[in-house]
């Protein structure tokens, strides 16, 4: 698969502004993601999060892993169709392991692991610099959005 710009993820995300936490899409391949959000110190949750030391919430780190999840299952066999959304259905395992800051570029890398009956999960991690941030398994509902 070729790479997706920005254009390309808003027509499988249904975010937008200031809540798309993908910024391209970089490979998908086998069931397998592997996306970048640039953080800038212009994030609108930078002013309220620690303003003498911003840093990225977890549960934004989160949420960027589980958007990043959604090109798994549009790849895969049985995946989502058009007009189709995955909902955070469970977190399983969730560690953060790495301050994420202004400036940083968040690689997003995630795994599906199954998609059946409507329920998905993937096994995730989030680097900077190649150091992981964070890791967690994510579970999805699928339903119509």
């Amino acid at each position: 698969m070729e790479l997706l710009l920005i254009q390309d993820v808003l027509k499988t995300l249904p975010h937008r502004f200031p809540f798309v936490l993908v910024d391209r899409v970089l490979s998908v391949q086998n069931g397998e993601v592997h996306a970048i959000k640039n953080v800038t110190i212009g994030e609108p949750f930078f002013t309220g999060h620690f303003p003498q030391e911003p840093v990225m919430p977890g549960v934004l780190i989160t949420e960027a892993l589980a958007q990043a999840s959604m090109f798994c299952m549009h790849g895969a066999e049985g995946g989502l169709e058009p007009g189709t959304v995955g909902y955070l259905a469970g977190i399983e395992g969730a560690r953060f392991k790495r301050k994420v800051i202004p400036g940083d570029q968040l690689h997003l890398h995630a795994k599906l692991e199954f998609l059946r009956r409507g329920l998905g999960k993937t096994t995730c991690r989030a680097e900077v610099d190649g150091q992981v941030a964070a890791e967690m398994s994510i579970l999805f509902a699928i339903a119509k959005g």
